[in-house]
């Protein structure tokens, strides 16, 4: 039966007509009494028909003022039309749906218990919303490895973990880490709310000093387990936070639950990590404490590979260091050096520069490139390095006999070695009209071929015959080749890192050197040298390079005050 034909029906045979309807219903008078209800609507309303019939369904059922039934009913009442509605009903613990239509009979009310389907279709949301929260986590995992194993910088990846961990596990995060002095720093930090990260801030930078050791971070510091508060109340702040003015930073982020997990690797806690939420999200979910709880280990893990790297690198720095000594400064030449480490992999290579007066106050320049990236290779070219130096100062040969010397020795003494290298001696000679005068006397084992800068702008190519590599025994004939070195000239040594580059062919890269060597005309050589490895480098370098310039500055008179003060080895006259 439709509402049109219930409309044609005097209000006693629609009474009649409805009275076998199995679908719940009742139907309502004028005053909103009910007039008629059936047994299936009696049992929905968990009533019997007789405890409803004549009573005012406001009266029976208040719950149901100012709810959707109420206004779906007064509509159709006035309006004349029919309508539906579905809500929950919180006296009777069930959702239902309602459709309404006028009568003659008074407004007649079927509906349906629907709180069966609605409960699936909240358990297939949950089951969706939890696929989903799932599949979001295990991308947040993903992300802080990726992000934590990016850098070597502790700070900075601790930093990265805040910030990926907010807002999805929590409305704010701190993250502590301990130094190897026992020294506790609160470092990452992190807020979902920008206008609130002053604040946050503010009680980070007091939190550690004020932390009683009840509070979660030193509770989890002494003993590595996560400590979990679903609930902060004010006597907790204050067993926590004894101090007024860290209260006082506090209060303003309103912390309404934490929970703080330790950061443990091989057996030693690094750190720790602190997850607040505000009072309107509550206590973190199972879910998220088990997520919070994978994530910190592998914070932990990326953390103590970052230190290890970082410490491994300052070793390498300073071996470096230690094998790159500073070159002399003869009266009249003015020296200076690069080197630059390859970005990737540890900080160190097997470039190498040398600079060292022999006997008869010549100088003596050594450039040279041992095989390979690595510790293995800064080793080799520490024993490559002393060999030359040492056999160089003992023996006054001419380069390409002290190279020919150092390739016996090396092989000689088994040094797992092979380098390219390019020795240069500059020596006291006279010029044409019989004036003292600095010449260069110089040899190549396979290295690239030196820059001479005129003062004029001038760029040379210093060519000499090329011989194989050291270290492989070569007994060949080794070569010198003779230049003079006019006053306010540069000589630039370098490795082939400067200019070799995968994606460019060798002589486009040495024409690009040559270029801006040209337009560094006039430069102080410190300037000069930076603006090379600013300019042919960049950012990333993908070979270590080593550079060593000298500036010839005018013989028999005084030494430029830009030049420095001169250096010599004790004992040595100057040249």
């Amino acid at each position: 039966m439709t509402p049109e034909d219930s409309a044609q029906l005097p209000g006693d045979l629609l009474l009649q007509a409805v009275e076998g309807m199995l679908r719940p219903l009742f139907v309502l008078d004028q005053e909103w009494r009910f007039r008629y209800v059936n047994p299936a609507g009696a049992e929905v309303l968990d009533r019997t028909v007789e405890e409803l019939l004549g009573r005012n369904i406001w009266a029976e059922f208040p719950e149901a003022v100012g709810s959707p039934f109420e206004a779906l009913y007064r509509e159709v009442r006035r309006t004349g039309g029919t309508g539906g509605t579905e809500a929950w009903f919180a006296p009777l613990g069930k959702w239902f749906r309602a459709d309404a239509f006028l009568t003659p009979a008074g407004l007649v009310v079927t509906y349906d218990d629907v709180t069966e389907q609605h409960r699936i279709g909240e358990e297939r949301a949950a089951a969706v919303d939890a696929r989903e929260q799932a599949g979001r986590h295990l991308m947040l995992l993903g992300d802080i490895n990726l992000a934590m194993t990016s850098t070597i910088d502790t700070d900075e990846a601790v930093q990265r973990f805040a910030e990926l961990v907010v807002p999805q596990l929590a409305d704010w995060c701190i993250v502590s880490v301990v130094d190897a002095d026992g020294t506790r720093r609160d470092v990452g930090r992190a807020h979902s709310d920008p206008a609130m990260v002053p604040a946050m801030h503010r009680y980070a930078d007091l939190r550690v000093a004020s932390n009683a050791r009840t509070a979660p971070v030193p509770v989890m510091l002494r003993d590595p387990r996560p400590v979990v508060l679903p609930e902060i109340t004010e006597e907790i702040v204050r067993s926590m936070v004894p101090g007024e003015e860290a209260r006082a930073a506090l209060a303003p982020l309103a912390p309404g639950a934490a929970a703080a997990f330790p950061l443990v690797a091989r057996g030693e806690v690094i750190g720790g990590v602190t997850l607040v939420n505000g009072r309107e999200r509550g206590a973190h979910t199972p879910v998220e404490l088990r997520t919070a709880e994978i994530a910190s280990r592998r914070a932990a893990l990326a953390l103590d590979n970052a230190r290890l790297a970082a410490a491994q690198q300052q070793v390498a720095e300073r071996l470096q260091m230690s094998l790159l000594s500073p070159p002399v400064q003869p009266d009249s030449l003015e020296l200076a050096v690069r080197y630059r480490p390859a970005t990737q992999g540890i900080a160190i290579g097997g470039d190498w520069y040398d600079a060292f007066l022999q006997p008869d106050g010549d100088t003596v320049l050594v450039i040279g490139d041992v095989m390979g990236h690595d510790i293995e290779a800064a080793a080799a070219m520490g024993q490559v390095k002393t060999l030359v130096r040492g056999i160089g100062y003992d023996r006054l040969d001419s380069p390409a006999g002290l190279l020919r010397r150092v390739d016996h020795a090396m092989v000689g003494l088994d040094v797992p070695a092979m380098a390219t290298a390019l020795v240069a001696r500059i020596e006291l000679a006279a010029d044409e009209d019989g004036r003292p005068a600095l010449r260069l006397r110089w040899a190549t084992a396979g290295h690239p071929d030196p820059l001479l800068l005129l003062e004029d702008g001038t760029v040379l190519d210093l060519s000499a015959p090329i011989g194989p590599p050291v270290g492989i025994g070569w007994l060949g004939p080794r070569t010198d080749e003779v230049s003079p070195l006019p006053e306010g000239s540069t000589l630039l040594l370098f490795t082939d890192g400067l200019f070799e580059r995968r994606a460019m062919l060798l002589d486009e890269g040495r024409d690009l050197l040559r270029e801006l060597v040209a337009r560094s005309a006039g430069l102080p050589l410190d300037e000069l040298c930076d603006r090379l490895l600013t300019e042919m480098l960049g950012p990333d370098v993908e070979d270590d390079v080593a550079v060593l310039a000298v500036r010839v500055h005018p013989l028999g008179v005084e030494r430029p005050a830009e030049a420095g003060p001169e250096l010599l080895p004790a004992g040595l006259p100057t040249p």
